[in-house]
């Protein structure tokens, strides 16, 4: 078969089959607006909460005026027990719950330090480690507040108390994520995940359904064609296809989202072509042993979760077995993600990523060789 004949074949094989059509670009386009969608506003605000002022003293009224002007916090309703706060708390959905001990104007008097009390959801982490930052915020500065006062009133001069009051200053700059928001901090990884799952789903469906004509007695010119021929066709039109798409999720879609991006196009397309090759291979090896196409879907599915978390941009590397990191390293998204954080999001240098762009090429050589390996051995059977 020759190489035009081949690359017709592919081309009909992808279009024929709409489901691998609607993987390819209707996956793409579906996961780029309903993945960021819940975090566009990138945090979250006015979290309501309900507070329980147990000692109801002037000042611990004035840390509920504190509380409720963050903008992360909004005291919603107030209650008399914990009790009836955590009744409040269920039935409403609230954020939290706020308690104010008993005596804590007493005990901010004698110089001692008053436990301020919260109870929330902490499955829903952001709201969560959202509220509070915002009673942190409220409660260090009611505490400052408190030290300057007894510092001047042991004859400590305004500015030096207001200077000294604290051991530590903080200046704390996101440097890498200017907006702090979860957008800008996941979304730039999640997409290249999505890339790379949507690429090799649509192989591994292709692959399968391949598997399911030739147990069905039927000849296809997957068998007549020469080995690696056919894999330097399939990857190359597949890794056409996705060029166009990484792209616009890299670009348009940074833009869109108001993600920075620092990588420069010449760079970009360095790193978009090993990543390309290797998922089309690592796809193809997936499709020639499926023995049918429905499998692809739950296998790459199911997989999206462990390779996240695997990844080491939002779980920590040395949190995750040293086995299991290391065999996942393997796979070509998660070099892929280094390369692509390091590039574009953190303005690294080419040269000082140059072992994971080297490993990139590894995983291309690993998983075509592999996929060449299966093809062979298909046409011998």
């Amino acid at each position: 078969m020759t190489l035009l004949a081949l690359m017709r074949n592919e081309w009909r094989a992808v279009w024929a089959t709409p489901i691998i059509g609607l993987t390819v670009f209707g996956g793409v386009l579906f996961y780029f607006f309903l993945y960021p969608l819940p975090y566009v506003k990138q945090v979250p605000r006015d979290q309501p909460v309900v507070v329980v002022n147990l000692d109801g003293s002037q000042l611990s009224r004035r840390l509920e005026r504190m509380v409720d002007a963050t903008p992360q916090v909004k005291l919603a309703c107030r209650a008399h027990s914990i009790e009836a706060a955590r009744d409040i708390f269920i039935r409403e959905k609230l954020a939290g719950i706020l308690v104010i001990p008993e005596h804590f104007y007493r005990d901010l008097l004698l110089g001692r330090r008053p436990t301020l009390s919260y109870a929330g959801d902490a499955s829903y982490f952001l709201v969560f480690s959202t509220v509070l930052e915002g009673l942190a915020g409220a409660g260090s500065t009611l505490a400052a507040e408190a030290k300057i006062n007894r510092m001047l009133v042991s004859g400590q001069a305004l500015p030096l108390a207001a200077e000294r009051h604290s051991a530590l200053e903080l200046n704390l700059r996101s440097v890498f994520n200017p907006t702090a928001g979860y957008v800008n901090y996941v979304a730039p990884a999640i997409f290249v995940v999505i890339l790379h799952q949507t690429l090799v789903l649509g192989l591994g469906i292709l692959g399968g359904l391949e598997n399911e004509a030739r147990r069905d007695g039927e000849r296809a010119y997957r068998q007549e064609a020469a080995s690696l021929k056919l894999l330097v066709v399939r990857t190359g039109l597949f890794t056409a296809i996705y060029w166009p798409l990484c792209m616009f999720y890299l670009g348009f879609g940074f833009q869109f989202y108001a993600i920075p991006r620092h990588a420069d196009f010449l760079e970009l397309n360095m790193v978009i072509l090993p990543f390309l090759l290797g998922a089309a291979c690592f796809g193809t090896c997936l499709g020639l042993l499926l023995p049918r196409r429905e499998l692809a879907g739950p296998i790459v599915m199911f997989s999206s979760m462990p390779l996240v978390f695997g990844s080491g941009f939002i779980w920590p590397l040395e949190a995750i077995p040293a086995p299991i990191s290391a065999i996942i390293q393997y796979i070509p998204v998660i070099p892929a993600i280094r390369m692509f954080l390091g590039l574009n999001q953190m303005g690294g240098d080419f040269g000082m990523l140059l072992p994971v762009w080297k490993q990139m090429w590894l995983c291309v050589a690993l998983y075509g060789v592999l996929a060449w390996v299966l093809l062979r051995m298909e046409k011998q059977r």
